[in-house]
């Protein structure tokens, strides 16, 4: 134990004259934890929309003025006429068009129904599908007001009629940052406690101070837990001024217990180390640990459940998925954090945790002892 000791305050003292690091370490995850969920968000605002009003009736302004008054939209003025309205999209100053037919009021009363048309600019799919629902939900209300307002219903309504009441759990107002910071925080605190700490090891393999380790009379596992524990205490701190942030910036605060997030994150950070003793073994020099860590990143943040829900990918997809253990400790931060979820509802995953520390650390170090040989 006092070799180890050795080694970690040789790490903790490393750390602290390289001021770069601490900057990398802390103040640049801080930093993300702020911006990153602000831009980050399933929510679209500001679609540009353009309308054709061939009909040019009380009815069809009174469509207009309501799709004018939705925070989703912004009515940018077009001639009535189907080339300007193309020239918009072709110049990408529309992306939605919607077109009013030609006495639509008039079958509106005649014929009980009318029709109109609205074109969507896909080169955004999520823009497009998301700008066509949320105008498509709006002509419902409105269509819903014009039956209310011309047809005179009797006292007792003979038609049957289902009303949907709709409640939101957990995250009532849909607040994004509530979904989206604990997941950030999880990617960051990976980055911190795994690809660092192959950055670090691969310092050593550069200077040539690892060779002299190899020689002495250190064993091997001491020396690894010696490099590892400073980035796993760093790692639990990364977690603390996380949950912090988002006290302070967003008014955050786990529903769940503290002591859930602390258990997991500490289980969790063994295989993250994992992660990056793997990878310190795999390469030479900190460029190549740079390149492989840019990979391994686009695999995290690609394929956890970041921005994409694991549920709706393919299932090639899903079962690739199965194999990042970023997955898990997402899932785990945002129920403990949004539902309040105990270590009995989360043994799944925490049994996948303690599995992945197990199988990365045994083979980074059978590894590791196969290329010091």
């Amino acid at each position: 134990m006092r070799k180890i000791g050795v080694i970690v305050r040789k790490e903790f003292a490393q750390i602290f004259r390289q001021p770069a690091i601490l900057r990398m370490m802390i103040i640049m995850p801080i930093m993300q934890l702020i911006l990153l969920p602000l831009a980050a968000n399933y929510e679209v605002k500001n679609i540009n929309l353009q309308v054709i009003d061939y009909d040019r009736s009380s009815y069809s302004s009174a469509l207009i003025h309501k799709l004018e008054a939705s925070p989703y939209f912004k009515l940018i003025p077009v001639a009535p006429h189907p080339l300007a309205a193309l020239q918009h999209i072709e110049q990408n100053t529309a992306d939605l068009t919607l077109t009013i037919p030609l006495n639509f009021e008039k079958e509106l009363f005649r014929e009980s129904e009318t029709v109109v048309k609205i074109e969507a600019d896909a080169v955004n799919g999520t823009k497009a599908s998301l700008g066509v629902a949320y105008a498509s939900q709006i002509i419902r209300d409105y269509n819903r007001e014009v039956r209310e307002k011309i047809i005179q219903l009797p006292r007792f309504n003979e038609f049957p009629m289902v009303e949907v009441r709709s409640s939101f759990w957990y995250n009532p107002l849909i607040k994004y940052p509530l979904f989206m910071v604990p997941g950030i925080l999880a990617l960051l605190v990976t980055m911190i406690g795994g690809l660092m700490s192959a950055l670090n090891i691969v310092l050593e393999k550069e200077l040539g101070t690892m060779e002299q380790l190899n020689v002495s009379p250190m064993k091997r596992y001491e020396f690894l837990l010696g490099k590892l524990v400073p980035f796993w205490v760093l790692g639990m701190i990364s977690i603390t001024l996380g949950l912090l942030v988002a006290f302070l910036v967003y008014g955050i605060v786990p529903i769940g217990s503290l002591l859930t997030i602390y258990i997991f994150s500490g289980v969790y950070l063994i295989g993250a180390l994992g992660v990056g003793l793997l990878l310190s073994t795999l390469v030479d020099n900190q460029l190549q640990a740079t390149l492989f860590s840019f990979f391994i990143i686009m695999f995290f943040v690609l394929m956890g459940g970041l921005y994409t829900p694991v549920e709706s990918m393919p299932d090639w997809a899903q079962t690739l998925a199965s194999f990042n253990p970023v997955s898990y400790f997402i899932q785990v931060l945002r129920f403990i954090v949004i539902k309040g979820s105990g270590v009995t509802d989360l043994l799944p995953e925490l049994r996948a945790m303690i599995l992945f520390g197990v199988v990365l650390n045994t083979l980074a170090v059978l590894n590791y002892r196969k290329r010091s040989a």
